[in-house]
């Protein structure tokens, strides 16, 4: 059977099809092994005097160390699509943080074929795979140092990638344009003393993020919340502000990004790209785009997924405020279905029926794959359309892209390189743990992912 085949199978009738064996949650008997400790740092730790840099080093392969009383763990296992903090413990290279929450976290992708629920779209269960992605809240309770800068730390388990690579090569693709985005490297995680595998460990996007990234850090950060309505209309201010993840506490307006929409409504075809020009620095916002759509990131904000009801909506992006230059940035997220539909489809459920700059069925939703789901047009969206009209710049990027960072010879010296990184951990994983990736799908996935970039390059 096919690995196309497979992967429609997991992601409709996988769960009706679930061995009564892997439906056991495991069972606790002992819910008081540990006390999560308070510990009071003496100001000398490595981690309160270095800074990100450290943890996202591409040459090193740290390990994070988990510890939770038995009775946390359980309450997660028990339901990890509810995403509620427990408290626990983190040890980093000799040094303990602790308390600090921690927590499973994912959109539905992340929990497909891995909790006991039989509704795909609609996680619920309990945990039927070794790996799930974590999320660790540093500043917990009272806490004000940070870990290395970092307030929170995502780990993110890469079910649905066999090379595991995805992730951390998006994100490196989009920042060789100098498009910001976050760090990603690999990381080792035990929980409770129990080695759990290999991870990508994702920078999170924040306002520690905006200040590293840009001139000027402080301003706005909203995330999913795109500056026009389907019906091509400004959001209302407070649809903004309700997506807003910085700046919370000190009397927030959106006007920017409201005017910025505000003025991309009432240009016209003549007039777009020169809005689009003083609102947007033109060479990062179309290396987005060239990027995105090269390596298909399908799940992105060039998807618009439609309801029965005629709406659609798109996810998985952040917009800054760089208030100082009077500059709107998106930021791309959320990676793990990337390259998968280069070649063909082997998501059934993401796969943009467009090409770039490309509408269907007079901008109105459409049926497309034969799941029946229905999509809208990315060109169809003011802002997008807009993007599309700088064909020149955008065809100047992607030979720069190609023939750059997507290069044979660049994207295989990195995948070689990360790959040598995570081999014996990889090994490792696979002793301790039946459905672990094994070394000869693991190859075979790296071969295919580099296949699918020789795709991309040459189409």
């Amino acid at each position: 059977m096919t690995r196309f085949i497979l992967f429609v199978l997991m992601w409709c009738l996988v769960f009706s099809c679930k061995k009564k064996e892997e439906e056991i949650p495991v069972i606790i008997s002992n819910p008081t092994t540990f006390q999560v400790p308070i510990v009071i740092p003496n100001g000398n730790e490595q981690y309160l005097n270095l800074d990100a840099d450290y943890i996202f080093d591409e040459e090193k392969l740290h390990t994070f160390e988990i510890k939770l009383p038995n009775s946390a763990l359980a309450k997660l296992d028990d339901d990890p699509a509810a995403e509620q903090y427990v408290e626990g413990s983190l040890i980093f290279e000799g040094d303990t943080i602790s308390p600090v929450g921690i927590r499973y976290k994912g959109s539905i992708g992340a929990f497909v074929g891995c909790l006991s629920g039989n509704d795909w779209a609609n996680p619920s269960g309990f945990k039927t795979c070794t790996k799930l992605s974590l999320k660790i809240k540093i500043n917990w309770g009272e806490r004000e140092e940070k870990f290395f800068g970092l307030k929170k730390i995502q780990l993110h388990a890469m079910n649905n990638d066999d090379s595991q690579m995805r992730d951390r090569l998006a994100y490196h693709l989009f920042r060789q344009m100098n498009v910001p985005a976050p760090r990603a490297v690999h990381a080792k995680v035990m929980i409770n003393g129990m080695y759990s595998g290999v991870y990508a460990l994702i920078e999170h996007i924040d306002g520690r993020f905006t200040r590293h990234n840009y001139d000027d850090g402080k301003g706005n950060l909203y995330k999913e919340v795109w500056p026009l309505k389907m019906s091509g209309q400004p959001q209302t201010e407070q649809t903004y502000l309700n997506h807003l993840e910085t700046n919370r506490d000190e009397n927030p307006n959106a006007n920017m990004i409201r005017t910025f929409a505000e003025e991309v409504v009432a240009a016209d075809d003549s007039s777009i790209k020169n809005v689009i020009a003083d609102w947007m620095d033109v060479d990062e916002i179309i290396s987005y785009a060239v990027v995105d759509r090269t390596i298909r990131v399908d799940d992105g904000a060039f998807h618009w997924y439609c309801d029965e009801g005629g709406g659609c909506t798109n996810h998985n992006y952040f917009w800054y405020e760089e208030t100082s230059a009077g500059k709107m940035h998106l930021i791309p997220w959320d990676m793990d279905n990337t390259f998968e539909n280069i070649i063909t489809p082997a998501n059934p459920v993401t796969p943009i029926a467009d090409g770039w700059g490309e509408t269907s069925n007079d901008c109105e939703p459409f049926v497309s794959g034969f799941l029946g789901l229905k999509q809208w047009s990315a060109a169809c969206d003011k802002l997008t359309g807009g993007w599309v009209m700088f064909e020149e710049e955008y065809d100047q990027i992607k030979t720069q892209f190609v023939e750059g960072p997507l290069s044979e010879m660049e994207t295989d010296q990195v995948l070689d390189i990360w790959a040598e990184q995570i081999r014996t951990a990889t090994e490792e994983a696979k002793q301790d743990h039946s459905d672990a990736v094994s070394i000869s799908q693991w190859e075979s996935s790296i071969t295919r992912l580099k296949s699918q970039l020789k795709f991309a390059r040459e189409n």
